[in-house]
């Protein structure tokens, strides 16, 4: 089963992909996709769906993990990431693909076995479950994570 990750985010959503074979996980790639902060929301939203179309059709995955929503002291900040999850959310629905949404704490205890893990120990964790993993950077790592965390909790 290849299951796709996802930590979106208006600015960079960290996406990556890894296998499920039994109990044996494996890493695929992954990467982060990036928007300019420049452009006009509609457009960053745009480019976010085009991208992550390309990431669903290069994989094909199985399965969708997306990391939950949490609350910024932003408002702002909060309204973007929830269009950034929609964009996300509806890529993959309308590649067929089942979603499932995990709670940031819950992938922290998941991968590091503590809900309060940074992202040191997360990252330093996914080397440990995927060896030889070289890294996009921060968001790639959530999102594998994500992935992870799904692994752990699919039935069959």
């Amino acid at each position: 089963m290849i299951i796709l990750g996802l930590d979106p985010g208006l600015g960079t959503t960290g996406w990556g992909v890894i296998r499920k074979e039994g109990n044996r996980l494996s890493h695929i790639d992954n990467g982060e996709i990036e928007t300019d902060a420049k452009l006009p929301l509609a457009n960053r939203l745009l480019l976010l769906d085009a991208k992550l179309n390309a990431v669903i059709d290069s994989f094909r995955p199985d399965a969708v993990a997306v990391e939950e929503v949490f609350v910024n002291k932003n408002p702002q900040s909060t309204l973007k990431l929830g269009q950034a999850r929609g964009v996300v959310l509806l890529g993959a629905a309308k590649a067929r693909v089942i979603v499932t949404e995990y709670a940031a704490r819950l992938v922290k205890k998941s991968v590091v076995g503590t809900g309060k893990a940074d992202k040191e120990q997360i990252q330093a964790m996914l080397r440990i479950l995927l060896p030889g993993l070289k890294l996009a950077g921060p968001d790639a790592a959530d999102a594998l994570a994500v992935a992870i965390t799904h692994a752990h909790h699919m039935r069959g």
